[in-house]
């Protein structure tokens, strides 16, 4: 009799699994790093014709091929991806590490080895056996999309070792082997699952069989010392039967003292083998002996060592940079915010009113948290000056006229991440007090039917302007509309960022004012005779960014909110309540002054006479239409005349008038 010797598993993970892991890691585990079951699947071994090489004596010849332990897509139950047809699912057990270092630990990896085998030998008293599930622990570089990973494969040490009768291992008659199969399926079906091995009783043509678990009723009325057990075996050895072996015949050995065991090898085709199987005496009767254990998986240079998947080569470069930058912000909600909803802000829609120097930097801050699709609307082109203050925009941008800054700055958009939808519109937006020509009245109202499209398109709108009544018609159809609007406004060493209330609210967000409810006068040109300092943006390089980056935080603070646009003001006077949302509480105006170093929080109520927020310029808006804003573009005391500001000028003057001013002193006699 000879030694019997097993041929080692390996293993086949695909790249659908690495895909699940990711997944699997990002939106469920995070940083858990708690054991994982998993399933994967084992093949049998398979012997093909090798056609290239004939024997000496003209019959074929047949080179074995190995099967594996494979685990794919569907590794943890979250999708329909079937196994293969002729593979038996197994069972695993995963330790996905949060550092490589912690992967790397030898003695980490030990233990949760020795916990494997601990598991496996706990089970084989119940009447579900867990006899060979594998172990995979890894690690996954989900920045560079390198996954680590090392298979083990617990099996036990008979000492001293199983041997095999003189003939070795031998082919399995066809009849035998088709009378195994159709048993096996009707068990299959019986029990509504695949068994890796199972208990075989009875004379060929008239055999039956069970699970290992049964063995004791299965062979109550059975005399005999040799019992008979068929395995889906993974080798193509015509001399050593596979890996899985081992377990089976440990099992059979500590739970009912077997001690010779006739064996079946199911394999593919012509493959399938037969032998007899003994343990020698001195190993008889002591089943609670401490054997030991082996199993990880060796390299193919026979090293015991951990195994390297690179993905990054075989991925979209595109979606490998959408899934870095959600990475980013799925580790912020990990350990910062675990109520951040990311995808509110992933499917918000932003339109940007502006590309100059706060459209460009807004833009960048929202591509940082995810937003998906900007579009940006601006009538100016690049200029020399723009592309250090702007930084969408490079110094060829600035040759023969300059491009138009908004088209330009959406192909950047898309060259930094292509996986955003930016556009952009070359459009002029309308201003009360700039008359517009007749000839180009046509031109003017197309302007604002589209402005009035775009703005029902987007879910947010951002006034970044660089004038002040530029910002009345947005702010006027945005009202209309009832859509956030997020303003910023920069002085030299000064800035302000707000968000408009909106109309119809229930609660406090209905009640707050928009940029020009403390205004007594109507927006009107301020872009006509300017001196060379005011045609520019004078102000302080560092604004820009600050004013920029408090707008998209008020923004995503404000989508956190459960309330969203209608949110209330936080005041810092006033106690906090219980509505503070994942980012914290939404401000409604932040007025930022460099040359003091202070940011001041401000509650601003709507005013019911402002020129572009109050229910009478919104009535007259929807009444009259483009004609009507015509006539503000020509005349803009026409919104002091809808809102009653004229009259309020009257009554102020006359209210000065009346009073009975007193000269001199307390001196005087």
């Amino acid at each position: 009799m000879t030694t019997l010797q097993f041929t080692p598993l390996t293993s086949q993970p695909t790249p659908a699994f690495w895909t699940a892991l990711t997944t699997h890691k990002l939106d469920k585990a995070r940083l858990n790093d708690d054991d994982q079951q998993i399933t994967g699947w084992l093949e049998e071994g398979r012997q093909v014709e090798d056609h290239s090489n004939a024997s000496s004596t003209g019959g074929p010849t047949y080179v074995g091929i190995d099967g594996n332990i494979s685990v794919g897509g569907n590794a943890f139950g979250e999708s329909s991806e079937s196994i293969p047809a002729a593979s038996i699912p197994v069972t695993g057990i995963l330790k996905n590490f949060n550092t490589i270092e912690e992967f790397r630990k030898t003695e980490t990896k030990k233990e949760i080895f020795n916990q494997v085998v601990a598991k496996i030998v706990g089970s084989f008293k119940s009447d579900q056996p867990l006899i060979n599930p594998f172990l995979l622990v890894t690690f996954a570089d989900l920045k560079k999309y390198i996954f680590h990973y090392w298979f083990a494969f617990p099996a036990f040490v008979s000492s001293p070792a199983w041997r095999m009768n003189q003939e070795g291992l031998t082919p399995v008659q066809e009849t035998d082997l088709r009378e195994l199969r159709q048993l096996e399926a009707q068990l299959s079906s019986t029990e509504n699952r695949k068994f890796e091995a199972f208990l075989v009783k009875g004379i060929p043509g008239s055999r039956l069989i069970a699970p290992l678990p049964r063995y004791q009723t299965f062979y109550s009325d059975v005399v005999t010392s040799q019992i008979t057990v068929a395995f889906h075996d993974p080798s193509s050895s015509d001399t050593n039967p596979g890996w899985p072996l081992r377990n089976i015949l440990h099992y059979l050995n500590q739970v009912y003292g077997t001690t010779e065991v006739m064996v079946f090898c199911l394999r593919q085709g012509r493959a399938s083998r037969q032998a007899v199987v003994t343990l020698p005496r001195e190993q008889q009767g002591s089943p609670d002996n401490q054997v030991s254990s082996v199993g990880w998986e060796r390299t193919k240079e026979g090293k015991l060592a951990s195994r390297m998947a690179d993905l990054g080569p075989m991925m979209n470069p595109v979606q490998l940079a959408e899934q870095a930058v959600d990475l980013n912000l799925k580790l912020m909600k990990w350990r910062i915010a675990p109520g951040l909803d990311l995808e509110a802000i992933a499917h918000t829609n932003c339109l940007l009113l502006g590309a100059g120097t706060l459209g460009c930097y807004v833009a960048r801050n929202l591509m940082a948290w995810g937003v998906r699709n900007i579009t940006f609307v601006d009538s100016a082109r690049v200029s020399f000056s723009n592309p250090v203050r702007q930084p969408l925009f490079r110094f060829e941008d600035c040759l023969n006229g300059g491009r138009s800054k908004a088209v330009c700055a959406a192909e950047r958009l898309t060259e930094i991440f292509p996986g955003i939808i930016a556009t952009g519109h070359s459009l002029t937006i309308p201003m009360p007090g700039h008359p517009i020509p007749s000839s180009a009245s046509a031109a003017a109202c197309e302007d604002i039917r589209k402005l009035e499209e775009l703005i029902s398109q987007h879910d947010v709108i951002f006034l970044l302007m660089d004038s002040r009544e530029s910002r009345w018609l947005p702010t006027l159809i945005s009202m209309d509309q009832s859509k956030i609007v997020i303003n910023a406004a920069l002085g030299f060493d000064t800035y302000l960022v707000m968000r408009h209330g909106v109309v119809g609210g229930d609660g406090d967000a209905a009640q707050l004012g928009c940029y020009y409810c403390n205004d007594v006068v109507a927006p009107t040109d301020s872009l006509t005779d300017r001196t060379l300092d005011q045609m520019c943006t004078v102000t302080r390089p560092g604004a820009a960014p600050l004013a920029a980056a408090t707008a998209t935080e008020l923004l995503v603070s404000l989508l956190q909110h459960p309330l969203k646009a209608q949110a209330p003001a936080y005041e810092p006077a006033v106690p906090a309540g219980e509505d503070e949302a994942a980012l914290g509480h939404v401000p409604h105006q932040i007025r930022g002054i460099l040359s003091q170093w202070k940011t001041m929080i401000i509650r601003g109520p709507a005013y019911n006479q402002c020129t572009a927020c109050s229910p009478l310029v919104l009535n007259a808006y929807r009444q009259g239409g483009a004609k009507w804003l015509l006539e503000v573009f020509a005349r803009a005391e026409l919104l002091e005349q809808v809102t009653g500001l004229d009259q309020l000028h009257i009554q102020s003057e006359k209210a000065i008038d009346d009073i009975d001013w007193i000269d001199g002193s307390e001196d005087d006699g």
